[in-house]
């Protein structure tokens, strides 16, 4: 089991629930919108919000926009030193560095510095376009050598005193992703950050990520984690707690189970499905809800479901944990099964 790390008001590893977070396309230094996408974010669940941080105006943003927001900032930080020192000093719960970009070890040991004495704690590690140079010679593109890059960059903050790590080795491949943190997860109990870098577009950004992050936690590794889109981060926020819940590593909000359908299939099942599903969204409730296509086998087959509904001709039957409550007609079935909806949400 991996140690525990806080992360402002947040503690991830050690068996904690895991964290789900994705990244700001707006810079800090905008503070309204910063603000206003973030509580928008938090509505939808992110648990950690991740800025770049470009300037020493975005890294003075950080107190101010603190205020206002309830979840953990992670300040991104490339090339500069300074804009690290500004961050945490500023407030920033959080910094995501590469040791070996932050201009030497001199200005390293600064940066290690502040860190320990704020308790702030740092997310490193490689990726498919930062292995470090002896291990892409010595071993390849191969997940030993973003394995050995990321533990380098460990090694490197410990010889300073940095104890509060997060470690992350992303490629877009999703076999060396996998590949690559059960190589760091033998050598290292530090928490993981789990994803798939440069996923791609929505839909195959999503069954990339949810192969690699999903088999992962399935066996036990990684506790924070990124569905990285080329898309609106709150679609990234979708995919994760999607993936959580398929895993049943969380506990709120509706899970629906629907037939993929069939010639046996006499209404519209599909259509029917994407309107609970828009319905319902956003609910934190614990729901599981079965929109089937048939009645041969659609109750029995969920009946586990607290509510679930099957179409047949010319009606449809509404049943709870698989006992019938009611039959509707075709034209009533929205306005009934939402009603029944909202009598379990009560």
């Amino acid at each position: 089991m991996s140690k525990k790390v806080k992360i402002g008001n947040l503690t991830i590893g050690g068996g904690e629930k895991i964290a789900i977070q994705t990244m700001s396309v707006y810079r800090l230094s905008d503070t309204v919108n910063a603000i206003r996408t973030t509580k928008e974010l938090e509505r939808e669940g992110c648990d950690i919000i991740r800025f770049s941080v470009l300037d020493e105006r975005d890294a003075k943003a950080i107190s101010q926009i603190k205020k206002d927001i309830k979840i953990p900032i992670v300040a991104d930080i490339h090339f500069d030193y300074r804009l690290a020192l500004s961050s945490i000093e500023n407030g920033a719960d959080k910094i995501r560095i590469n040791p070996g970009n932050v201009g030497g070890e001199d200005k390293l040991s600064l940066v290690a510095k502040a860190l320990k004495e704020s308790g702030v704690p740092v997310r490193v590690g490689s990726n498919t376009g930062s292995i470090e140079k002896e291990f892409l010679q010595k071993y390849g593109r191969n997940e030993i050598a973003l394995g050995e890059s990321a533990l380098k960059s460990v090694s490197i903050l410990e010889k300073h005193g940095v104890e509060n790590i997060v470690v992350s080795v992303k490629a877009s491949s999703v076999p060396l992703t996998v590949k690559a943190y059960e190589y760091v997860a033998k050598r290292t109990n530090y928490p993981l950050h789990l994803g798939v870098t440069e996923a791609g577009t929505e839909y195959n950004g999503v069954v990339k990520s949810s192969m690699a992050i999903g088999s992962l936690l399935l066996n036990g590794i990684g506790d924070t984690i990124r569905v990285s889109l080329s898309a609106d981060p709150k679609k990234e926020l979708k995919a994760g707690k999607a993936i959580l819940s398929g895993l049943n590593l969380i506990n709120e909000g509706v899970k629906i189970v629907a037939c993929p359908t069939c010639g046996r299939c006499e209404w519209e099942c599909m259509s029917f499905a994407q309107a609970v599903e828009d319905y319902v969204s956003g609910v934190k409730t614990p729901l599981k809800i079965a929109v089937m296509g048939c009645v041969v086998n659609g109750p029995g087959e969920a009946q586990d479901a607290d509510l679930g509904i099957a179409g047949g001709k010319d009606c449809c039957v509404i049943f709870k944990k698989g006992e019938i409550i009611k039959k509707v007609k075709k034209e009533k079935v929205q306005e009934e099964f939402f009603k029944e909806i909202d009598k379990c949400l009560r």
